[in-house]
């Protein structure tokens, strides 16, 4: 880690731990800060929801030097640790991905799954870091969000196919849900209470995953078992957005089985990409941007559509920073 050059005045001799108060401009400065040296480099969150002056009292006592100083930037500094993050909607396809990259960067996240069943979280692994709940029970999940910082929701309905479909007599397959598990009971009621438990634990941020083609009522995704599925899921993305909670709102393109990191990534507002002939995007590259969301303050308050390049087709996305900024729209 690079060495700190303008860092808080922290005395683990004073009485009080506060941070200085002394007539001086410059003050003694730790400049070792033992458990500093493996903080990772990624956006910050809010330090006083992990710390307070007084607890400043407990860092070790280390080396000092003479630096002038803001608390600010010591906030920056400390606000650096670890993240505790709850991925639900873990056992589905784009949910074990954002689950398996956050586990892999363990120097920046405390990763968290949510699954439905025992069977899910053994497919996934069955570490002890996955819970079982189900969204439509508000008391089931409270567990897995007390004491995150981030919740991800990538939960949603799944229309089946129904079984008496033959291919080979043309036509098109009929779809349904299965009981108790309709749009409005997942997508809405599912997903609303995953938010409530948030505000009531404190949750910082909110990533939620839906789908684009929800300005359009009439959308075929609409008709799927009679599901009405982006209604509800927009209904709940409203909640969000009103909520007060920092939210990212990610209206998937057409989910694909590919390879992430090597396309460009576009974003856009109210449907106009699938006006276009890029409407779809890798799963791969969605849970990507779920994680990044996490890192930039220009992505919070916002909402958009997502989709990407033709593989082989313009530059593949690197500087998230610069993606989110392209972003106006909160709704």
């Amino acid at each position: 880690m690079a060495t700190l050059t303008r860092v808080a005045f922290i005395s683990a001799s004073s009485p009080s731990g506060s941070i200085g108060h002394s007539r001086n401009k410059c003050r003694q400065v730790a400049t070792s800060i033992p458990f500093l040296d493996s903080l990772p480099e990624f956006s910050s969150h809010a330090f006083h929801a992990r710390y307070s002056p007084s607890s400043l009292t407990s860092l070790p006592r280390t080396r000092y030097r003479r630096s002038c100083v803001s608390k600010t930037e010591a906030f920056k500094v400390l606000s650096m640790a670890k993240s505790t993050v709850l991925v639900t909607g873990a056992g589905g396809r784009t949910g074990q991905i954002v689950y398996k990259k956050l586990k892999e960067r363990s120097e920046q996240y405390a990763a968290r799954g949510l699954v439905r069943t025992e069977e899910s979280k053994q497919k996934i692994g069955g570490a002890d870091d996955l819970f079982i709940g189900d969204i439509r029970d508000s008391n089931s999940i409270i567990p897995a969000i007390q004491g995150i910082d981030a919740l991800i929701i990538l939960t949603s309905a799944v229309p089946k196919m129904k079984p008496d479909f033959d291919p080979a007599k043309g036509g098109r397959p009929e779809f349904y849900f299965e009981e108790g598990a309709y749009p409005e009971q997942v997508d809405w009621t599912g997903q609303k209470n995953q938010i409530d438990a948030a505000m009531v634990a404190g949750v910082k941020q909110i990533v939620l995953v839906g789908s684009m083609g929800g300005t359009n009522l009439n959308h075929p995704l609409n008709s799927l078992g009679n599901g009405n599925i982006l209604v509800w899921k927009r209904k709940a993305e409203q909640y969000l957005a009103d909520s007060g909670i920092p939210y990212t709102i990610i209206r998937a393109g057409g989910l694909q089985d590919k390879e992430g990191g090597i396309r460009e990534l576009l974003v856009g507002q109210d449907d106009e990409l699938l006006q276009t002939e890029t409407r779809t995007i890798a799963r791969a590259d969605v849970a990507e941007v779920c994680i990044q969301a996490l890192q930039f303050e220009e992505a919070k308050f916002k909402a958009f559509d997502l989709a990407s390049k033709p593989e082989g087709t313009g530059t593949p996305t690197k500087d998230f920073k610069a993606l989110f900024s392209q972003i106006t729209t909160r709704f």
